[in-house]
């Protein structure tokens, strides 16, 4: 079976590289870029065309919100997860609307592989949340 290729977006390279180990140990994906603002999200993704972003938010430059708002709109193919600290409805909507699939707080990552696959495979909204009921 094909690897799902993703390309991880948060500022803190401790998280990127986290997430990368996470990713690889679990099997199935090939983290093919890393980018630590929005805008380096957006050149890394329309050059190398992940299945999967994994896109922070708060980002310097360029947020993780408006990077998906322009990636989607260039290349709507590509799958955006939002992983974030921010567990609001507010931050949720505000995600679905700039074009973001899915919507992870970061302390749920245990879920992410599955929501990762998920993504890659369904042309449905996948959101997994922990603020609502």
């Amino acid at each position: 079976m094909k690897k799902i290729r993703v390309l991880i977006a948060d500022d803190h390279t401790l998280v990127r590289e986290g997430l990368r180990a996470l990713l690889e140990a679990q099997g199935g994906f090939e983290v093919i870029a890393e980018a630590s603002n929005g805008h380096e999200a957006i050149e890394r993704a329309l050059e190398m065309r992940p299945d999967v972003i994994l896109m922070d938010i708060g980002m310097p430059g360029l947020d993780g919100l408006e990077a998906t708002r322009r990636i989607v709109k260039e290349s709507p193919g590509i799958r955006v997860l939002v992983l974030t600290v921010h567990e609001t409805e507010d931050y949720f909507f505000r995600a679905l609307e700039a074009g973001a699939q899915g919507f992870l707080v970061k302390d749920a990552a245990s879920t992410l592989w599955e929501t990762t696959a998920t993504l890659r495979a369904s042309s449905l909204a996948v959101i997994c949340h922990t603020f609502l009921p």
